[in-house]
């Protein structure tokens, strides 16, 4: 499974734009619409509601045999045998991650510059999330990166490269010089009324 990874349309999960609407079913419309990835997002809720949110979407990636994602939590991501984790620059170092969840398991990291990513391959990571491309509302801590730097970066390292932050349809295109393999998209697709519509629009 690991090395069989399409990033190519990676989905980060986001309740807050979802509002009142199941995050289960969003999941499940955004994978019909051409998601390949799913990465759960929460920063804000307890540990046992975050393993039983975990639980629940895991059984709809299992059910199209898409690669779960958790972000930041390694307890999680083992405790419900989740296909990866991802961690940021303040979370578990990338090295000390990989050791916990062995070498079966996806590990992506995000960065913002050439050195960071070198230093994440060199860590052990399988991909990396490379942002914020454009300003983006749902990560106000998000360093921005220029289009160059994204495309040094694709060159620098030997790993999948999926670029992360603000993206959306009428900017997605502007990516295409990069060469990356995937891009990341929350509002996007979660913010949208027709959540498949919106995945088929951004997969095309």
């Amino acid at each position: 499974m690991k090395n069989a990874v399409n990033y190519k349309l990676y989905l980060v999960t986001d309740r807050d734009i979802l509002k009142d609407r199941d995050i289960c079913a969003a999941v499940e419309e955004a994978i019909k619409g051409g998601v390949t990835v799913v990465q759960l997002r929460e920063k804000s809720l307890s540990t046992l509601d975050f393993y039983n949110i975990a639980v629940e979407i895991k059984k709809v990636t299992d059910k199209y045999n898409v690669p779960l994602i958790i972000n930041d939590r390694v307890d999680i991501a083992l405790s419900i045998d989740a296909a990866g984790i991802h961690v940021g620059q303040g979370d578990m170092p990338a090295e000390v991650t990989r050791k916990l969840v062995g070498c079966n398991k996806v590990l992506g990291v995000s960065v913002s510059t050439v050195e960071e990513a070198k230093k994440a391959e060199a860590d052990g990571a399988d991909y990396i999330g490379v942002g914020a491309m454009f300003p983006t509302t749902t990560k106000d801590d998000a360093k921005a990166v220029s289009i160059n730097t994204l495309k040094e970066i694709k060159e620098k390292v030997n790993i999948p490269v999926v670029a992360i932050g603000g993206i959306n349809f009428e900017n997605a295109a502007l990516l295409k010089p990069a060469n990356i393999d995937g891009i990341a998209v929350v509002s996007e697709i979660l913010g949208k009324e027709d959540i498949k519509a919106a995945a088929e629009r951004m997969a095309r």
